[in-house]
């Protein structure tokens, strides 16, 4: 995902804490990533960290919105190209978002499908920003579903935020069933609901 630098050196140490542990945390959850191993993923002394977080929470908060911030700048980026039909580019998004599901790297895979029942149980302020993050991401995929409507590639009689909020939870749920069933029939299956829905079915 596209990362968010500043040009102050301070700020730039933070932001360098964060892209560190980001791989970690992607792959092991929150819980299963000590704060030796975050220091030592960024080549940091743990005052160092405690500078920047007053603890692993803030941490893990901070880590949310950084994430959040990279990945709408990308969503931008993709849904942006109004030279293309509004369709055409959702379904190019569903496409992206299942190749780094499936994939290996943990770099590209989703902090809301890995931490999102995980940590919202245990910390809130975790849950809150995971809640903005994502209804930032509902709101963007809205937007373009209206750009469906107006060119005629998205045929629906539904609220286009409603289909925004049906579509993104359809696929986190394929995502959190395709890690369990380790196999991508929950992700064939999103697709053809995806298609539905863009159809008005």
């Amino acid at each position: 995902m596209a990362r968010t630098r500043t040009s102050d050196k301070s700020g730039d140490v933070k932001i360098h804490i964060l892209d560190s542990a980001k791989a970690l945390v992607a792959a092991r959850g929150f819980s299963g990533v000590g704060l030796s191993e975050i220091v030592a993923a960024a080549g940091v002394p743990k005052g160092s960290f405690y500078y920047y977080f007053e603890s692993k929470e803030a941490f893990g908060r901070a880590l949310l919105e950084h994430y959040f911030e990279g990945y709408l700048a990308e969503l931008e980026t993709m849904l942006a190209d109004e030279g293309k039909p509004a369709r055409e580019r959702l379904q190019a998004y569903w496409r992206f978002w299942r190749t780094n599901q499936e994939g290996n790297d943990p770099e590209g895979k989703c902090l809301a499908v890995k931490l999102g029942a995980e940590v919202s149980d245990i910390s809130e302020d975790m849950r809150l920003e995971l809640r903005k993050g994502t209804s930032r991401i509902v709101s963007r995929l809205c937007r373009t579903l209206r750009d469906g409507l107006e060119d005629g590639s998205v045929e629906s009689t539904r609220n286009p935020f409603d289909i925004a909020e049906t579509l993104y939870q359809l696929w986190l749920g394929a995502s959190v069933m395709a890690k369990i069933e380790r196999k991508p029939a929950p992700f064939d299956a999103a697709m053809i609901a995806t298609d539905l829905l863009l159809s008005g079915k």
